[in-house]
């Protein structure tokens, strides 16, 4: 009975600091960690002990397959280089230059545990930086190679602790460990991918919702837990399994599968996030009582975190020199790419081809003209979504800590020696970068105002976008008619769809982008907030308060019906859903 109103008791804090945090201004997980720690050390409350396995099993494989699933394939394909650099080199770097560093200012700590406590605060948690960093404007791809690095690095870290774990036992040899880790991470991404083929082609298959949804929810562990019996690395299967699932959605869900899962994944996103972030600050009591009075002092634990904390920032902003260098020798790269891929399109369209291969030409021209197009594209946003020394700034500042440096920290064995102090300074370390990242990033991304898309071309974009396609409606409406009066004229049974049919086919498409409108209208106001609405902005929400006007007096007229009884519940029930399924339709699209 007390756990569980421990529990309700914690998700009424994580929803009340959460609407709290948006009316300040201050990101939740720095408030939820903050008063944590107050709670913690409030006289009567218990000393907060969380089984890592509880982190690591139950946590972590949800908390990334619903990061995974929402990140486009497309942001992570044209930031490969940069996730990898910094998910995979600054990880290892990290946790070589602190374990190295650790152990010759205290030699008691051996240097591979000095490195295990490197592989744990090294991977980021892009959960603070980014909602801070969308809120004011951080340019998109910084905020792509930051989601895309909380990704990855996890796997690196926790295949990095193992091996340090290892060589504390005296079992470590360096090629050895080198083909440990290229193991691990080729079979995570076989039935990573595996798993993801299954699950979606049989989610495919599923036609009630509540059993996608509680196939939906079982997809990370039978991606983790088999990977890990294995000896692989867990966490990189689930996401990609998490990746390939978001990527497949599209063409294998329906559109009420892919609500359902937005909206499930989200809520659990938001409960583990922030719930973690709560119970990090409730443990920070019970780990300095652990510590006790050794010979590393609580002084010496926190002078020690002190100077990890300055180690990462360090390397993390040194890491930016090559980066920003590589991103600018990469672009006549897509120049050159997109020169070739032109001309190639060019000389395969002035190719005769005999009458017979004509089709299968044709088809080859176009997957060619296609790739021409992504190559021109990835040039385009290779020019305009290009940062200089402030986005490299921004995102060398945003290198907090959080949840699996919360994770990996306890499952250091108890073997190793020094644990408890180890433990804490990785506990006073992701504190430390949460609040001094997190209270300076807002400052300092309105100071250097990296460059990024501004609101009129978001806005534009949308607009052409809309534009495409409604023309491609229109051009596949007139094509299909043209099918159906063929069939006509060679089977007069076949019945025809009148022009009146038609007419309400293109309006329903158009009616079906309209909620883009809002969505330009936003985009606009977010560039200059006291400025005037404009006249699409006007005529948008005057639309929108006139159909919801329109649309309560069908809900009264319903609710009246209902309390009177004249129709069955079953059909009151039916026009409930209809309703519902309009006011969603109704309701502007939102980024989360």
């Amino acid at each position: 009975m007390e756990l569980a109103l421990l529990a309700v008791l914690g998700l009424v804090i994580v929803v009340g600091v959460s609407m709290l945090s948006g009316r300040i201004g201050v990101a939740a997980p720095l408030l939820l960690v903050v008063l944590g720690i107050g709670i913690g050390y409030v006289p009567g409350v218990p000393p907060v002990n969380l089984d890592p396995e509880i982190i690591l099993l139950g946590v972590l494989p949800p908390l990334l397959y619903s990061a995974a699933v929402n990140v486009p394939i497309l942001d992570l394909r044209r930031n490969v280089g940069p996730i990898a650099g910094l998910s995979v080199v600054l990880v290892i770097v990290s946790s070589v230059a602190i374990g190295a560093l650790l152990h010759l200012v205290v030699p008691q700590i051996p240097l591979a545990a000095a490195i295990a406590l490197g592989a744990v605060v090294a991977p980021t948690d892009a959960v603070a930086a980014t909602s801070i960093g969308k809120r004011l404007g951080m340019p998109p791809r910084l905020v792509t190679i930051l989601e895309g690095e909380s990704l990855v690095n996890d796997a690196t870290s926790l295949v990095l602790l193992r091996t340090a774990i290892a060589a504390v036992a005296g079992s470590f040899v360096f090629w050895e460990a080198v083909g440990q880790f290229a193991f691990a991470v080729a079979v995570a991404v076989v039935i990573g991918l595996l798993i993801g083929v299954l699950t979606v082609w049989l989610r495919s298959k599923l036609v009630n919702p509540v059993y996608d949804t509680i196939v939906s929810f079982t997809v990370p562990f039978i991606s983790f837990v088999p990977t890990e019996a294995v000896g692989a690395s867990g966490v990189l299967a689930v996401v990609i399994t998490g990746l390939y699932s978001g990527h497949h959605a599209a063409k294998k869900f329906s559109a009420t599968s892919r609500i359902n899962e937005r909206l499930n994944w989200r809520t659990v996103q938001f409960i583990l996030e922030n719930g973690v972030f709560l119970v990090m600050g409730l443990q920070l009591h019970a780990l300095v009582d652990k510590v006790g009075d050794s010979e590393v002092t609580i002084v010496h634990i926190g002078l020690i975190s002190i100077g990890v904390v300055a180690i990462l920032i360090l390397c993390r902003m040194i890491f930016m020199i090559p980066l920003v260098k590589s991103l600018a020798r990469a672009l006549p790269r897509y120049e050159a790419r997109a020169t070739g891929m032109r001309r190639l399109v060019s000389r395969a369209r002035n190719i005769e081809v005999p009458e017979e291969k004509s089709a299968r030409y044709a088809a080859k021209l176009q997957r060619v003209e296609r790739m021409a197009r992504r190559t021109a594209a990835d040039l385009e946003h290779a020019q305009t979504q290009s940062f200089g020394w402030r986005g490299a700034f921004i995102l060398g500042w945003s290198g907090m800590r959080g949840v699996v440096t919360l994770a990996a920290a306890q499952s250091i064995p108890t073997t190793v020696p020094y644990r408890p102090q180890l433990v804490l300074i990785a506990f006073l370390v992701a504190t430390i970068t949460l609040l001094l990242h997190g209270l300076s990033l807002p400052w300092v991304i309105r100071r250097l105002r990296p460059a990024g898309p501004t609101a009129d071309e978001r806005s534009d974009e949308l607009v052409s976008l809309g534009q495409d396609l409604v023309e491609e409606a229109t051009t596949a409406l007139d094509g299909i008619i043209e099918r159906e009066r063929a069939l006509a004229e060679a089977d007069p049974s076949h019945r025809v769809p009148s022009e009146a049919v038609a007419k309400r086919v293109r309006a329903s498409a158009q009616n079906a982008l309209a909620p883009l409108a809002f969505a330009v209208a936003a985009e606009q106001r977010s560039g200059e907030p006291d400025a005037e609405p404009s006249e699409m902005e006007r005529e948008a929400y005057d639309y929108l308060r006139l159909a919801r006007l329109v649309l309560e007096a069908q809900r009264d007229a319903l609710l009246e019906e209902r309390a009177i009884g004249q129709y069955s519940s079953q059909a009151l029930h039916t026009a409930e859903l209809a309703l519902d399924a309009h006011e969603s339709r109704l309701t502007p699209p939102q980024h989360h």
